[in-house]
């Protein structure tokens, strides 16, 4: 009797332990090991001043990535976002300069509506090219990175373009404001992912997005209309966009055409060891944000530690996603 009994809960055990999922745990557990090491290496790493700062500047690409997040998993991939997020930074400065003297800073609220109409389109422009155009996502997002990239630099004439004097102060607290010590960047991307959240895992729209990508021509026998599904996720990649640029424009106070160089690659990187699957069918919104904090954290390392060069964080996030996309192929296979 008392050898059943150890048996009956050995097996009920090891069934607890396989009902885990570690391939959706497997960001945060990557966290917490990023964490310990960090520590390891340099204490001060984890000290609140360092973890408040990286953590804060880890929100941009994350709440990118939520956006990302419904673009990959119905099955598409937008290599725009960083040049979409330099241009959404750039008009919203000058569409809120414009409006200064007659609007002071009122123009504050005024532009970021207008940016968040400016990303929404833009995600539209994107959407409606790959579905109704029926061109591979990859070619038209590769060819709308360098249009918007081209547009704030002919806006920028080559240079930066700064906001209105009057509005740097009101303006300064969407950076480097706190709430009840939270930074306001982290709870505008708490807010964005939990949105998200609720829209891909909650609501048809986000159900039919995973379908999409899991199989189009089914999605497309069911009844789903992909092309729909496929747009309103540019639209949301737009409007992400646009969030994290009201954001990151108080950071330095003007956009450039180098502001959000490369952050496709990070914003893609997040996504996929997030637990997204690069071809579709699943999203890790969550997930996304973990891998987002896990980029920056690495590259915070590298600033603290004298074990490779900072100047190589491009190189090792192109490792990184390479690594990544290398276990889900195996783990798919298996």
């Amino acid at each position: 009797m008392h050898v059943t009994d150890t048996t009956s809960e050995l097996v009920n055990k090891e069934s607890v332990f396989q009902r885990i999922n570690w391939v959706d745990l497997g960001p945060f557990l990557a966290l917490a090991v990023l964490v310990v090491v960090g520590y390891l290496i340099n204490p001060d790493f984890l000290s609140p001043t360092n973890i408040t700062n990286v953590v804060t500047r880890a929100t941009f690409i994350g709440i990118i990535a939520v956006g990302a997040t419904f673009v990959i998993s119905s099955g598409c991939l937008d290599l725009s976002v960083g040049s979409m997020a330099a241009f959404a930074a750039g008009v919203m400065i000058l569409f809120m300069n414009w409006l200064v003297p007659t609007w002071g800073v009122n123009a504050i609220p005024a532009g970021i509506v207008f940016v968040l109409c400016v990303g929404a389109l833009c995600g539209l422009v994107n959407g409606l090219v790959v579905t109704l155009g029926k061109i591979e996502p990859f070619i038209v997002t590769l060819g709308t990175m360098g249009v918007y990239r081209a547009f704030i630099t002919f806006l920028s004439n080559g240079g930066s373009i700064p906001i209105d004097r009057s509005l740097r102060e009101p303006f300064r607290p969407l950076y480097f404001g706190t709430v009840m010590g939270i930074p306001v960047p982290v709870i505008v991307c708490a807010a964005v992912a939990i949105v998200g959240s609720f829209i891909l895992y909650k609501t048809k729209f986000g159900r039919r997005c995973a379908a999409v990508g899991a199989n189009v021509d089914v999605a497309r026998f069911s009844g789903i209309s992909v092309g729909k599904i496929r747009t309103l996720a540019f639209v949301i990649q737009g409007i992400c966009v646009a969030i994290a640029a009201i954001c990151y424009v108080p950071r330095l106070g003007a956009a450039t055409p180098t502001t959000g160089l490369l952050w496709e690659l990070q914003v893609i990187t997040a996504v996929v060891i997030g637990g997204t699957a690069l071809r579709g069918g699943k999203g890790h919104i969550w997930g996304s944000l973990a891998g987002a904090v896990i980029l920056e954290f690495i590259a915070n390392l590298m600033v603290l530690s004298d074990f490779i060069s900072e100047y190589l964080v491009a190189a090792v996030q192109g490792v990184i996603i390479i690594v990544a996309m290398l276990i889900q192929r195996f783990s798919r296979r298996s």
